[in-house]
């Protein structure tokens, strides 16, 4: 039977169900990555299971996210997260290596493998053709250790491409054309394959940008082939040995087909505040800019920064424009010393930033109070940036170099240059001095714990009935931004209880203060939402920290899927309104309950709510499997695993 992509990677690393596209399977996975504003929570539920040993083929260990270390927190933490690989056998990339996505599709990403990630830009290895997933902490901790990873067979799409890109259009116009189409919710349980004669019109570090923004459109994952282009980059890598070609079989099924010519389309850009609010550049052209950011998971390759060089190159920075490059790997980086764009990009002001995920997740270069910033990243959610009303638009290098010279969203072609045409190198510039690869000799080094290091914290099991109050009711496309902060609270990751306190900071200051005084009452805390809860980051912290303030329910219109499984993993239920009507039928405060509501999950029943203000009646679904359903009733994950 002719196979596709998705069929021939998921089938082979078939460990549990039936490959029945909307059952539950348990997928074997090879690698494994983690960083630091997810590692160490991971690395804490990988030592509460008692494995003593990392048990994928590969597991690294990345310092990329929170590398300015104002305050001890980051630091301990670092320190923590090196120890921990040293001692159950994971690499342990150092801080100025890189970002994870980047530096793991260039040193380790292989054709035809798992990836789980803790980190939901982990797609970024299906421009190799991996079949790379985002997931909480917990789940990849449970992957460390050797357990299946849980997935939703999934739906399959075909992308087929046609054509080329025109000049001045690249692969961040494809993705946010792909947006426009999918738009960011709507899509779970769908994994994307690229295929078609355009495919190899575009070579690798493209095609991980856009599988790197699938997770935008909330699907699974992403994935490319594995081709002769793949072969290429895997060679000037020094990989040319982790090459296998995979592509799929003539008459191949899919669900649905989305033509896409890439002659056709043009460039675009993300207007605040969603990676899906798509507008042509010529709609917004001329709109007065005061910060241009170059680099993240993203936009960060050497084909990126080439560009962004080029149109740098003899010109200076517009006044108005405060300008920030970050190359995405210290391979990358070295290679712009080594040829001379690196003093291209300084010559013409830039302000050349760590190589690190940074201004992306709002750890340092925030915008000035209201400015507009044009950002090469993935995310443009509100107060991302650092500053709660900059309005952040994304857009490709291209755009964003052409703006830093005018100071305004301006069309390239309008520059008056030649389009660079940049070639990937024949060999890069491999270096690998800033891992640390497991040795045995280390493996009785002490773990290092900061004061800042907590026990992840778990919950009771299911109470027999809900009784439980509205703390806060949402709208639509609510993220995990919103629910846990991400800039400078990060550095709180490994210390829930304090963490915890800045839930929902900037939609209600009181959500924290007040769900605790109910939990100390025995009063169940709940969240209502509109449609797309969830979206965003994987950091289970938006899960583990409402866990900890005595939340036991979110009810809401829909989920997007990482978010969902980690409510899970935390033994909070995400209940899905049967009827979206009755969305309206709840306000803040109300107390709802449900009677035997253990006994209507456990029996697969739904859940009926009972809202004591107005008496309304309201009757809740769920989308749970029978493994998830006994990891709610014993109180989440880890409670589950330890108690089995």
């Amino acid at each position: 039977m002719a196979r596709n992509i998705v069929e021939k990677v998921l089938q082979g690393h078939l460990r549990e169900g039936a490959y029945v596209p909307g059952r539950e399977i348990g997928v074997h996975i090879d690698q494994t990555l983690a960083h630091d504003a997810t590692g160490t929570m991971a690395f804490l539920q990988f030592e509460a299971l008692g494995v003593d040993t990392v048990r994928t083929d590969l597991s690294v260990t990345y310092i990329d996210h929170n590398t300015v270390q104002i305050g001890f927190e980051n630091n301990d933490d670092h320190l923590y997260l090196q120890s921990a690989s040293a001692r159950f056998g994971a690499v342990f990339s150092r801080a100025g290596n890189g970002i994870c996505h980047q530096v793991h599709l260039e040193r380790f990403g292989k054709p035809g493998t798992t990836l789980l990630g803790a980190d939901s830009h982990t797609p970024t290895g299906g421009g190799v053709g991996q079949f790379a997933v985002g997931a909480g902490g917990l789940d990849v901790a449970v992957a460390m250790g050797g357990g299946p990873f849980p997935l939703v067979c999934p739906r399959v799409f075909l992308v087929r491409l046609s054509g080329a890109l025109r000049e001045w259009v690249s692969a961040k116009d494809v993705v946010l054309h792909m947006l426009s189409l999918l738009t960011t919710k709507g899509n779970v349980g769908v994994v994307l394959e690229y295929g078609g004669d355009g495919v190899k019109t575009l070579s690798v570090p493209e095609r991980a940008t856009i599988a790197n923004m699938g997770a935008e459109m909330g699907v699974t994952t992403s994935i490319f082939p594995s081709d002769e282009t793949t072969r290429r980059f895997l060679r000037a890598q020094g990989r040319e040995a982790d090459w296998v070609a995979l592509s799929a079989d003539a008459g191949a099924a899919y669900e649905r087909t989305i033509e896409v010519d890439l002659a056709a389309i043009e460039p675009l850009v993300a207007a605040p505040h969603s990676p899906g609010n798509v507008r042509k550049l010529s709609e917004v052209e001329g709109l007065r800019a005061d910060q241009v950011c170059i680099g993240s998971c993203t936009n960060s390759s050497y084909r990126d920064m080439m560009t962004a060089a080029a149109v740098l190159r003899g010109r200076t920075v517009a006044p108005s424009i405060s300008l920030g490059v970050a190359p995405g790997s210290r391979q990358i980086l070295r290679t712009l010393v080594h040829n001379g764009a690196l003093n291209e990009l300084i010559g013409a002001g830039a302000r050349i930033l760590e190589s690190a995920c940074g201004f992306c997740v709002g750890v340092h270069f925030s915008p000035r109070s209201g400015a507009v910033s044009l950002r090469t990243s993935n995310r443009n959610f509100e107060g991302r940036s650092g500053t709660q009303d900059a309005q952040v638009y994304l857009c490709s290098p291209e755009v964003a170099a052409a703006a830093a010279v005018t100071g305004k969203l301006t069309a390239p072609n309008r520059l008056g240059i030649a389009c660079p045409r940049i070639e990937e190198p024949e060999a890069y510039r491999v270096d690998d001095s800033m891992f640390i690869f497991p040795d045995p000799a280390r493996r009785a080094e002490p773990i290092l714990r900061g004061p800042n290091i907590g026990e992840p914290p778990r919950s009771d099991p299911m109470a027999q009935g809900l009784s439980g109050r509205v703390m806060i009711k949402l709208g639509d496309n609510v993220t995990t931004d919103h629910i846990t902060p991400a800039g400078a609270r990060l550095k709180y990751r490994s210390n829930v209880p304090r963490y915890a306190q800045f839930v929902f900071e900037h939609v209600d200051p009181s959500f924290a203060g007040r769900c605790l005084e109910n939990k100390s009452k025995g009063i169940h805390n709940l969240i209502v939402a509109g449609e797309s809860y969830g979206q965003g980051s994987s950091r289970e912290h938006a899960s583990m920290c409402p866990m900890y303030l005595g939340v036991k329910a979110v009810v809401a219109k829909s989920f997007e899927r990482i978010h969902s499984a980690n409510l899970v993993n935390f033994g909070i239920v995400p209940l899905v309104f049967r009827d979206p009507a009755d969305y309206e039928r709840i306000d803040p405060g109300d107390g709802l309950t449900a009677e035997n509501w253990r006994g209507a999950i456990a029996a697969g029943r739904p859940v009926v709510l009972s809202n004591g203000r107005s008496g309304a009646v309201i009757e809740c679904t769920y989308a749970l499997s029978e493994k998830q359903t006994a990891v709610l009733l014993a109180g989440g994950l880890l409670n589950h695993i330890t108690a089995a």
